[in-house]
């Protein structure tokens, strides 16, 4: 068993002994104290686990304007040309009507100095032909009138002589049924007259005179079968020329009907190339309005797409891109899909522009230097085809923020944080190590795309 003392080795006995190794060993009481500043910094590293972070989402994106009115826009002609003269150069401004530079014809349709005045002659004959066409029409219509009136008098004219061909036949008839009675008494009579001449009773004469009266009646019954044939003749002839009548009439009638449909047609015809005629007239003066392009609104030139004298434009090709003046600045940010549930309209955003110098802790923005105020004003219902959602971000109106630099232009690059609730470091660093999306105390209210009702 080892007889252990408490007491201390004098450093000056160690010194008069040759002990190199026990020299070498550093002293004792440095290492003491650097033990003591690690618990310290352990101590302080704990305890600042415990410390509130303010959760937040990054996205990168540029600067915009809140309308698109504000954007950038490229200055279109509605018509083809060719450039006869520029008024305007890169980064001029221009006010709204200011003209920017003037086109002239390369249709040849179009070519023509006086070709409003041709279009206006031709204009004046289709009005003529088409007075002349409602002139025939009126006229077709009164002839259509005046075929009817004639027709209802000669159907009448006709009817009239069919029934008295009607009322002819029928007295006809009468006076052949008399005549026939006439005769069949005379032949009676006569066959008497010849039993009596035989009896003696009458003279030869009054037979004869018998005989010729019986003769005569025959004659009679002839000449009334005659008649009353002749008077059926003309009944059916009346009522021939009836129907011819009204066949002719009724052809007559549907001719000038058939004129007035071509008329009418024609007329159509005309007016639709009036109408044609007109529209051209007023696209030639519009598009002759076109040969100058001016600015849509106040802006500033930023690039022209064409250049010199006599080169060619399309119809709807872009000639010069145009800032507008005074935009409504505001940052579009594009975050990813997983973070967009957690972002509503009037989150607060810190943003950092390129070109002003910033100093950012996103989890404590109260220490942030160099960044400025935003809010969430617009999230896009659908994502963009870079497969992020695009946030519109506005200027925070606040006295504690400062205001944006004027000196932003439309185009610059943008780096924002979305700020989020307060949670320790502890869970913050927890999150990020599983790859968990930041969290919220309370349910996101809003629709699918993040607004506000």
């Amino acid at each position: 068993m080892l007889h252990l003392s408490n007491s201390r080795v004098n450093e000056d006995i160690i010194d008069h002994f040759p002990l190199k190794t026990l020299r070498e060993l550093p002293d004792l009481r440095a290492g003491r104290a650097l033990g003591r500043w690690m618990l310290l910094i352990l101590f302080v590293l704990f305890a600042t686990l415990f410390l509130p972070w303010q959760q937040n989402i990054s996205g990168e994106g540029q600067v915009t304007a809140l309308t698109p009115q504000d954007r950038p826009q490229t200055v279109q002609n509605a018509i083809a040309g060719r450039i006869e003269k520029w008024y305007v150069r890169d980064g001029q401004q221009v006010k709204r009507g200011d003209t920017l530079l003037i086109i002239s014809e390369i249709k040849d349709e179009y070519f023509d100095p006086n070709l409003p005045l041709r279009l206006r002659e031709q204009l004046g004959a289709k009005e003529n032909s088409v007075t002349a066409t409602n002139a025939k029409i009126q006229a077709l219509d009164g002839q259509i009138l005046a075929l009817s009136a004639g027709l209802t008098a000669k159907l009448q004219s006709a009817r009239n002589k069919v029934k008295q061909n009607r009322f002819k036949v029928t007295s006809d008839s009468t006076d052949l049924i008399a005549q026939r009675t006439n005769y069949r008494i005379a032949t009676d009579r006569l066959a008497r007259s010849e039993q009596m001449y035989k009896d003696g009773l009458i003279s030869l004469t009054d037979l004869e005179s018998r005989r010729l009266k019986l003769q005569e009646d025959y004659a009679k019954v002839i000449s009334q079968e005659a008649k009353l044939n002749v008077s059926r003749q003309e009944l059916t002839n009346s009522v021939i020329d009836l129907n011819t009548i009204q066949a002719d009439y009724q052809e007559k009638v549907a001719k000038a009907q058939s004129d007035k449909s071509s008329a009418v047609s024609y007329r159509a015809d005309a007016e639709g190339e009036l109408s044609k005629i007109t529209n051209k007239i007023s696209s030639v003066q519009v598009r002759r309005g076109m040969y100058v392009i001016r600015a849509p609104q106040n802006g500033y030139v930023v690039q022209s797409f064409k250049a010199g004298i006599g080169e060619t434009i399309k119809e709807g090709e872009s000639i010069v891109t145009l800032q507008p003046e005074s935009p409504d600045i505001a940052v579009e940010l594009f975050v990813r899909p997983n973070d967009v549930p957690l972002i509503q309209r009037g989150r607060t955003v810190r943003i950092e522009f390129d070109g002003w110098p910033a100093v950012q802790f996103s989890g404590w923005p109260t220490v942030a230097v160099g960044t400025f105020g935003g809010e969430v004003a617009v999230i896009d219902a659908v994502a963009s085809t870079n497969g992020k959602y695009r946030l519109l971000v506005r200027p925070k109106q606040s006295e504690k923020d400062p205001r944006w630099p004027e000196q932003l232009r439309v185009g610059s690059g943008v780096y924002g944080w979305v700020m989020l609730d307060d949670v320790p470091i502890w869970y913050e660093i927890w999150r990020q190590l599983n790859g968990f999306p930041p969290s919220l105390k309370d349910e996101p209210k809003g629709d699918k795309a993040g607004v506000k009702k």
